[in-house]
């Protein structure tokens, strides 16, 4: 950008005046100025950019699981009773059921209803009898400890979690700023003795 300050445009606009007035006037010029100009100054400056804002990479594996067999006990032991009943046994023997002896009956003898006296004999017949062996009882029964087979899942590996840190990354790059602005300013020409025509 080209800055030109009051009095170096004043300067220039009575030159050219100055010029164009002796020009068509057929004079001399007693002063003369040439521009000059400055131009800009950049510079090259370096400088970090973000390329990458880093982060974090998480690496997950799941829990595994697996399955366990073991014994249990599903029934403590235990006491019960219970009732065993009596041992009998039949036993048969003879006992005399009438002891016989003399009695009065009637009987038909020659056609002729008559009353007799007899003799009878003892009589005898066989009787079961049921004795008891051995008596009925309470009998104390212990039942043992009852398991069972019992299958489980369980965690063979819990799940696990890596994280990695990633640092975010920079690159240096270049980038050209102005240190300077250009300029024009104007420099009086000196001369012998009068400027030419």
């Amino acid at each position: 950008m080209i800055q030109k300050s009051p009095a170096s445009l004043a300067v220039a606009s009575l030159a050219i005046l100055a010029t164009a007035s002796e020009t068509a006037a057929g004079g001399r010029a007693l002063e003369c100025y040439e521009p000059e100009h400055r131009p800009a100054l950049y510079d090259t400056v370096y400088e970090d950019v973000m390329v990458s804002p880093g982060g974090q990479l998480v690496d997950y594996d799941p829990p595994i699981y697996g399955t366990r067999e073991s014994v249990e006990l599903i029934a403590p032991p235990r006491v019960t009773y219970e009732v065993v009943p009596a041992i009998t046994r039949t036993i048969y023997h003879t006992v005399k059921v009438d002891d016989g002896g003399y009695a009065w009956e009637w009987r038909v003898i020659h056609g002729r209803k008559v009353l007799c006296k007899v003799w009878r004999k003892a009589r005898y017949a066989r009787v079961a009898e049921t004795v008891i062996v051995e008596p009925a009882r309470t009998r104390r029964v212990v039942l043992p400890a009852e398991y069972e087979s019992v299958a489980r899942e369980v965690l063979v590996r819990p799940e696990r979690r890596r994280i990695t840190e990633i640092a975010p990354s920079y690159q240096r790059v270049p980038r050209r700023v102005l240190v300077r602005e250009g300029s024009t300013k104007w420099r009086r020409v000196h001369i012998a003795r009068h400027c030419p025509d």
